[in-house]
């Protein structure tokens, strides 16, 4: 064999135990979505709203691969007396996440809460207290005193926030399970609109998971969400409000791994001037 100069041949045997190596480390940091010491192997949870029927929601929870998925207690028939989205959903092989959508006051979202605990969905709550109807943006200060509540009554509580760091810190310190700041307003489908503060939180947010919240749209939102860090991302109308919902459950679920997997892997440094791809060194002359 010809060897360029310059060239430090190893044999096969180093390229092995190198490949070996990375895929060592590789599946050490793709480790699962732990949540209040649950393990969950999908990092992207679905939500059931706004799908044209019950069949279309089962199957494009099915192809999102996702393992959590949030109903709104307000919003479904809790005592099965007539057709019920929860007749939809296998609650064997999903994670039932109750939240507390169109609820505008901490006292309000308490209430569902409990009540999502009482007719035994969970007493785990994606707890989101609105704050402005045009935006749906949260009222932080009402969903730190509902978190500080229900933490006390012993719920998991999952907080849809803004991506402001001090209320994220003070929801820490209430005892929340996640941080859930928004990406975009809720359904608006534009994707991470500050990626800035996202960065920052992922910095803040230490001990429990960062899940990006609302505003994706496609699923370059959703692998930009992860590439910045986050540990997960819920959506709803990302999916539900596709042409082909199914298809892109898929492609979402797809996205959400390959965002995690570059944000691990870690991109290459920006550069001004390109670089070659096939450096000159050790080139035979």
């Amino acid at each position: 064999m010809i060897k360029a100069r310059g060239q430090n041949w190893r044999g096969p045997f180093t390229l092995q135990r190198n490949r070996t190596g990375a895929a060592q480390a590789y599946n050490k940091r793709m480790e699962p979505l732990v949540i209040a010491g649950k393990a969950f192997q999908s990092r992207l949870i679905v939500g059931t709203g706004k799908y044209k029927d019950g069949a279309e929601t089962q199957a494009a929870i099915e192809a999102s691969g996702a393992e959590m998925v949030t109903v709104a207690v307000r919003r479904v028939n809790l005592d099965r007396s007539q057709e019920s989205l929860l007749d939809h959903i296998d609650s064997k092989k999903y994670f039932l996440l109750p939240n507390t959508a169109g609820c505008y006051t901490a006292e309000e979202a308490i209430r569902t809460a409990r009540l999502g605990r009482e007719v035994g969905i969970s007493d785990w709550v994606k707890l989101e207290v609105i704050g402005d109807q045009a935006t749906l943006y949260p009222d932080v200060q009402a969903t730190l005193e509902a978190t500080r509540v229900l933490v006390k009554e012993g719920f998991t509580v999952l907080p849809y926030t803004s991506d402001d760091v001090v209320f994220a810190k003070r929801l820490l310190d209430a005892g929340a399970s996640a941080v859930m700041p928004l990406g975009a307003p809720i359904g608006s489908g534009l994707g991470i609109q500050n990626t800035a503060n996202i960065r920052i939180l992922r910095e803040v947010v230490i001990g429990v998971p960062l899940i990006v919240d609302a505003g994706v749209g496609t699923a370059s939102d959703a692998a930009i969400a992860m590439e910045l860090g986050a540990d997960a991302v819920l959506m709803n109308s990302g999916i539900a409000g596709a042409l082909d919902p199914v298809l892109m459950a898929e492609a979402m679920k797809h996205a959400v791994l390959a965002g995690r997997q570059a944000h691990l892997a870690g991109r290459m440094a920006r550069k001004l001037y390109a670089t070659a791809s096939s450096p000159l060194e050790g080139v035979v002359r």
